[in-house]
């Protein structure tokens, strides 16, 4: 089971102009193609964005019978579709679906005058999907049935360049079954383990990542605790498990998160004294701390180097999904040392919201 890394991912929202306006805008992220009734879609809108190595897709509905808006109404704008790049993918969907996976789209194959477009798609967690993609002939910016730009809208680039990885929240005690899904049906395997336990809450996680460590899943599910945590917050809105953050590279998180917060794009608070130690913890850093300190970034590290991350605050209106910058000088890890202080400052905005 070959799987190459993650081709796209499909967002599913209420108004797809408005979705693609806001991330071109905050995130800068360039229009490449769309689909809608100009191109012969009949059922759904569709804007193709893309920033360096990153593509997203922006699909809302054009009826109330949709199942895209389906979708909306129950959990809200959110990830619908992670799609993988494939080599062949009849040979992927049908071992896929051998070892347990539930179709959702049989193999079809689109012929272009240069070459072929095939694609796939099974289900995951919830309503999540996953789609294989595999292009022939034809430029990997391709998407069949939709319509290139002529003149594309101004776009200034923030620095994000791949998907570093996409976390999940699933329901309680279904962890395990996960863990097993994605490494008996796409041969991922289990590279990390984290258990959390604040004063409040706590939640059981850990990482499957395909063999080339392309894609990277983050599970999480919610364990007893005194309050709610993040994880239950995540699924009560979202009604059932989903996507709770991407997280995307950058080579400078720091240019990077001042361009976002131009840009009018808000990041968890990190309090003053999670950096009075922080050279003690990882050593003497090759950025200005000043400015680690004021843009509120979290540093950690682990036996490979030292990685950089910071977290936005929800981006969709309900309490669920939002994204992660993330900047690795050699870590592989996913920041160990600062979930628990990412749990206490999302506590902190559970709180102002009433959910905690």
């Amino acid at each position: 089971m070959q799987i190459n890394n993650i081709d796209y991912v499909e967002f599913y929202v209420g108004n797809a102009s408005q979705a693609s306006h806001f991330y071109r805008m905050a995130f800068g992220f360039a229009p490449i193609a769309f689909s809608s009734l100009e191109t012969g879609e009949r059922d759904r809108t569709s804007f193709v964005l893309q920033q360096h190595d990153i593509t997203l897709i922006f699909t809302s509905a054009l009826s109330p019978d949709s199942p895209v808006a389906d979708h909306v109404r129950v959990h809200g704008d959110g990830v619908k579709d992670i799609a993988f790049n494939v080599d062949d993918v009849e040979s992927t969907f049908q071992e896929a679906a051998r070892r347990g996976a539930r179709p959702v789209l049989e193999p079809t194959l689109c012929e272009e005058k240069d070459g072929q477009f095939a694609k796939a798609t099974v289900a995951a967690y919830g309503d999540i999907v996953h789609s294989f993609i595999h292009r022939h002939g034809v430029d990997q910016r391709f998407f069949p049935g939709y319509q290139s730009y002529k003149n594309r809208p101004q776009v200034i680039p923030t620095g994000l360049t791949t998907f570093d990885h996409i976390a999940a929240c699933v329901a309680p005690n279904s962890l395990r079954d996960w863990f097993d899904f994605y490494i008996d049906v796409f041969d991922f395997h289990h590279s990390h383990q984290e258990d959390i336990v604040t004063e409040n809450t706590a939640m059981n996680s850990g990482v499957v990542q395909n063999s080339n460590g392309s894609v990277k899943f983050p599970l999480m599910e919610p364990a007893p605790s005194k309050h709610s945590s993040q994880i239950e917050e995540y699924l009560e809105f979202h009604h059932g498990p989903g996507a709770q953050h991407i997280a995307l590279q950058t080579d400078d998180i720091v240019q990077t998160i001042r361009a976002l917060r131009g840009n009018g794009i808000d990041f968890l608070y990190t309090p003053d004294t999670y950096y009075e130690t922080l050279e003690d913890r990882v050593g003497k850093l090759d950025v200005d701390e000043r400015s680690i300190r004021e843009l509120g970034i979290l540093v950690d590290q682990d036996k490979w180097g030292r990685m950089f991350q910071i977290f936005s605050k929800p981006l969709h209106g309900r309490p669920t999904a939002f994204m992660e910058i993330i900047q690795r000088q050699g870590a592989r890890g996913f920041g160990g040392g600062n979930i628990k202080a990412l749990f206490e400052a999302i506590e902190r905005e559970q709180a102002l919201r009433g959910n905690l």
